[in-house]
């Protein structure tokens, strides 16, 4: 039996009530390991350890804060082979993708050092004689972090970091399917110097550590990514006790391709958006909405480059799509395909479950043409190496289609239009627009999030993270009358 990957609360790694195994998606003989699941009194210990520890963190100098992300980092930087190996061992995404995924997270860290000594308040004169008017911001408290499996680093660490700059205290439950990459950063933090209880990690399941959590009113604020059913269940139990929320959910993101695009730089872009990750990013490019006027051409190309992309064990070399991360998530990506085509969509190539040299969840990329936007392939998330062709007449239309979605997280256009990508820069009804850029693919420096069921709350990353992991002080100081 290999050794149990414990939870790390109050300064301790602890068992947890039971545990689970955790393999890899690419080699189901492959047990990366066995991993302890929090219960309900582990959970609670967090929440108190948490409490205090993040006053006396509160209280810290600038500068021991700036050192201590700076470190985590600068570690994550320098390991991010090796950790990136990890990663695509246990997610499933191609080893270039978990390299760069560590890597990114490590300057997430870093970037928010530098933030850490840039809290600066505002002042101003009262409308009163005498009296001056001190703003500044601190921290929130508390904050529970819920993240996906789909960027088990990036994305917790896109809430870790700010939090944690801002004189917060963090209980961090990560996605049950990918406890390797956590427990590895866990083990970073562990070393830092901060008071025992500030960091907690408690793996488990949704339904009870990640409600528990959002229930318990020593929570402050909670940050979740995931499906929108959890995160609505979420915003409704944290109401009660009136806890701050960030949701990022669902998406049905458009890459709109128009008459006058540069052919060769639409396929790449939307072969990038669409099947990078395995489809599995909530900035996937699953719709692609293309004028008439280029569509069969494009079609033509982009079906010959998905046939020709490498399906294979994330860590071969040459590798371009690695496996999907579970079989649910395969059972539900191949239902998704019967349902396309029994809509009427023609399947131009790929939904197919395919073996490899070892047992794993591989499908092939998928293209669909001859769908409308009505139909529930193009209304629902597929979360899935699945891009469905719209066929429009104009860029008036295409940008109806781009709009007509619940969703509102990222969106593209392709042109060499300045005029028309302006407009559209300006019209699409998105948290995030690309002009000739895959819609997947962004910086940590400026603000992430979306409209409608894509997100609910503050934005992420870059300075507008300080919405979240911040509260408001408006001090007023009578100076008296001079002399």
């Amino acid at each position: 039996m290999p050794e149990l990957n414990k939870n790390f609360i109050a300064g301790e790694w602890l068992s947890g009530a039971a545990e689970v195994e955790n393999r890899n998606p690419s080699d189901l003989s492959d047990l990366i390991g066995v991993y302890a699941q929090a219960d309900s009194d582990q959970v609670m210990r967090a929440l108190e350890s948490a409490a205090t520890a993040q006053r006396q963190w509160a209280a810290s100098g600038l500068e021991q804060r700036y050192s201590v992300l700076m470190s985590i980092g600068q570690e994550l930087m320098a390991r991010s082979d090796e950790l990136g190996t990890l990663l695509a061992r246990e997610e499933g995404k191609p080893f270039a993708e978990g390299k760069g995924e560590v890597y990114r997270a490590g300057q997430f860290f870093t970037y928010y050092a530098a933030e850490s000594l840039r809290q600066i308040g505002d002042n101003a004169d009262s409308v009163r004689d005498n009296i001056e008017v001190d703003v500044r911001r601190e921290p929130v408290g508390v904050v529970a972090i819920i993240s996906p499996w789909n960027f088990p680093t990036a994305t917790a660490v896109w809430k870790i970091a700010p939090a944690l700059a801002f004189g917060n205290a963090v209980i961090w439950k990560p996605a049950n399917l990918v406890p390797a990459s956590a427990v590895a950063l866990a083990e970073i933090m562990a070393r830092q110097d901060i008071p025992k209880g500030l960091f907690n990690l408690v793996m488990g399941p949704g339904g009870a550590v990640g409600q528990q959590l959002a229930e318990s009113p020593l929570i402050n604020a909670i940050s979740f990514t995931g499906s929108v059913p959890v995160g609505k269940q979420i915003a409704a139990s944290c109401i009660g006790n009136l806890t701050k929320i960030q949701l990022e959910m669902g998406s049905k993101n458009a890459l709109a391709v128009m008459d006058d695009a540069d052919l060769d730089l639409a396929v790449t872009c939307a072969l990038n958006g669409a099947f990078g990750g395995t489809g599995q990013k909530c900035t996937a490019s699953s719709r692609l909405i293309v004028h008439e006027g280029i569509h069969d051409a494009f079609v033509d190309k982009l079906v010959d480059a998905a046939k020709s992309m490498v399906v294979d064990h994330a860590l071969k070399e040459g590798t371009q799509i690695g496996p999907v991360v579970s079989q649910g998530q395969l059972t539900e990506n191949l239902e998704n395909i019967g349902l396309g085509i029994s809509e009427g969509a023609e399947l131009r190539c790929g939904g197919e479950q395919v073996e490899r040299e070892t047992e794993g969840y591989y499908m092939t990329p998928a293209v669909f043409t001859g769908t409308s936007n009505d139909w529930e392939i193009n209304r629902e998330e597929l979360f899935a190496p699945i891009a469905c062709v719209i066929k429009v007449g104009s860029y008036a239309e295409a940008l109806e289609t781009v709009n007509d979605t619940r969703f509102g997280l990222t969106s593209g256009i392709i042109t060499q239009d300045l005029a028309r990508a302006t407009h559209f820069r300006r019209n699409a009804a998105t948290g995030c627009v690309m002009v000739n850029l895959p819609t997947a693919g962004t910086d940590y420096h400026v603000p992430f999030g979306g409209r409608g069921e894509s997100s609910y709350g503050p934005r992420e990353q870059g300075q507008y993270a300080k919405e979240f992991y911040t509260t408001v002080k408006t001090a007023y100081i009578y100076s008296g009358s001079p002399t």
